[in-house]
């Protein structure tokens, strides 16, 4: 099966990657993520992703067109209490659009690997924006590979971010330090 995956930092690719490509899929990678604050941090992820993108053996497309932190703010403006959710609908709808246009059977997304993202939200929500159709949702659980693909990272030397990259998340993740 030819598969898009959504990939939201290099860290997070290894396991889906390594998983999907085991499995026989023909996996490309797309790099959209418009919650990532500042511009810095989304130049550096993306950055990270490229040079380690031949090592994990795929194609990535980068979207950087995409890269519009006011659609994500105006999407979870408000909605604060359930921004996860928007800001995953945000980039599943765009994954599946880019998917559908590619000619992929599936695609999924490497948000399946954190064992901090809301698992069950990002399933259901891919299944319903697939809809039954074409292309459809691939869901698989990837966090049983969490600590390997922790342990793979740092064996390369990728940068490790400690936020999923909203501006939200980065001030809950700090507000120990802070006060």
């Amino acid at each position: 099966m030819r598969i898009l995956l959504h990939i939201c930092c290099g860290p997070c690719a290894i396991v889906p990657v390594k998983w999907l490509k085991a499995a026989g899929h023909e996996v490309v990678g797309l790099f959209t993520n418009p919650n990532i604050h500042p511009a810095a941090e989304y130049v550096r992820r993306r950055e990270t992703l490229k040079a380690f993108q031949d090592r994990l053996g795929i194609e990535v497309i980068y979207k950087d067109t995409d890269y519009d932190p006011v659609i994500w703010l105006r999407a979870v403006a408000f909605r604060e209490a359930n921004r996860c959710f928007h800001c995953y609908q945000i980039r599943l709808e765009r994954t599946r659009g880019i998917a559908k246009t590619g000619g992929f059977e599936a695609f999924t997304s490497t948000l399946l690997y954190s064992k901090r993202q809301k698992h069950e939200v990002i399933a259901a929500l891919g299944r319903d924006i697939a809809g039954g159709g074409r292309p459809e949702f691939f869901y698989q659980d990837f966090r049983e590979g969490w600590r390997e693909g922790i342990e793979t990272s740092k064996a390369w030397g990728m940068y490790r971010q400690d936020w999923c990259g909203c501006l939200l998340s980065e001030v809950e993740r700090r507000n120990n330090i802070i006060l």
